[in-house]
């Protein structure tokens, strides 16, 4: 593969994370998730916890476990310090990765609905004349669109199309 250029190690690889505020969570999980998986720590965020380790446990099962306790560990460290402070209170408690992923998930569920709700003002607010020009205003309501169909809130190409034309001046 000429031009491509190969870190050493895996873990070398590198994704940019926005730190977490509350406007960017689908974006910060998936980013996340993504390093974690290139750092070779997501055992835990994949796999549920192993039984407790006791006397009678073989080598396998003790390895499996320590295995999953160092990915768990690190990947609770890792998400922790990618969540802004100022909302970092709620996730304090949490020692399970799962758990961890799983309360964050509940506390942006809302965060989804307002983000729709202010997508939609700006869908129906935004002007040619707020714009660099026709293509920019069209692609800003595109992708406005786009981001609404993220977040489960479809119209047509055909509206969309329509309502375009009909926001524009004559």
């Amino acid at each position: 593969m000429v031009g491509v250029v190969l870190p050493g190690n895996i873990s070398d690889v590198k994704c940019d994370i926005p730190e977490l505020r509350g406007d960017n969570y689908k974006v910060w999980k998936e980013r996340v998730l993504l390093q974690l998986g290139w750092m070779d720590i997501d055992y835990a965020v994949r796999k549920d916890e192993p039984p407790v380790v006791t006397e009678t446990s073989t080598p396998d099962a003790i390895s499996l476990y320590e295995k999953w306790k160092r990915s768990n560990r690190l990947s609770v460290m890792f998400i922790k310090i990618k969540i802004c402070a100022s909302i970092r209170g709620f996730v304090d408690k949490h020692t399970n990765v799962k758990e961890l992923i799983k309360a964050i998930d509940e506390q942006f569920a809302t965060s989804d609905k307002a983000l729709a709700s202010t997508l939609i003002m700006q869908f129906s607010s935004m002007r040619l004349i707020e714009t660099k020009g026709v293509r920019d205003y069209i692609m800003r309501m595109r992708d406005i669109a786009a981001q609404l169909k993220d977040l489960e809130v479809t119209m047509s190409e055909s509206f969309l199309v329509h309502y375009i034309l009909c926001t524009l001046p004559n």
